[in-house]
């Protein structure tokens, strides 16, 4: 039996969230509004381990953990948003399991070009306990030099896997 409990993370002004999309279902900041505030909750499971959605997992591992120089706050985002039992598939380089090893290989492929930055195309999409998100990497204000696609499995609201899919540039 999974319990939850929930932490408030904030009360905003309605007025002032246009910029929000926060969405009312399990796994997920859940939201509770009357005409003048809404109140956004983190959920945390019966582990208070925080559970994210799948689109900020998607997000996240793409910007905190791929696109980060800081080995310490990688390695943090690592520790936060993958299950200690995560898996990497990389088309060219292989499979990586284990926090270090994702760690180890972040770490390998931000060295290679560690003034690119990745950047989604297109809304993540989720369906069930899955996801994608399509990017595209490169200089700011250059083309992209190649794209891609992540798609991730979620297991208690952190990554359980990502599989890495390159494209051809939009």
């Amino acid at each position: 039996m999974n319990l939850s409990w929930y932490l408030p993370l904030g009360i905003f002004p309605t007025s002032e969230l246009s910029h929000f999309n926060v969405q009312d279902t399990a796994n997920k900041p859940q939201c509770k509004a009357d005409r003048n505030a809404i109140i956004i909750i983190i959920t945390y499971n019966s582990r208070n381990v925080m559970s994210y959605s799948i689109s900020t997992l998607l997000i996240r591992s793409l910007r905190d953990v791929f696109g980060e120089n800081d080995p310490a706050r990688r390695r943090a985002a690592i520790d936060e948003i993958y299950n200690e039992d995560c898996t990497f598939y990389d088309p060219m380089k292989g499979v990586f399991r284990g926090r270090d090893e994702i760690n180890r290989i972040a770490s390998e492929i931000k060295a290679t070009h560690p003034d690119f930055q990745y950047q989604p195309i297109a809304a993540p999409e989720e369906l069930g306990n899955c996801g994608r998100v399509k990017w595209v990497s490169g200089r700011l204000g250059e083309a992209p030099a190649y794209a891609g696609t992540d798609f991730i499995i979620a297991r208690d609201g952190r990554i359980a896997a990502v599989y890495l899919f390159f494209d051809k540039l939009p």
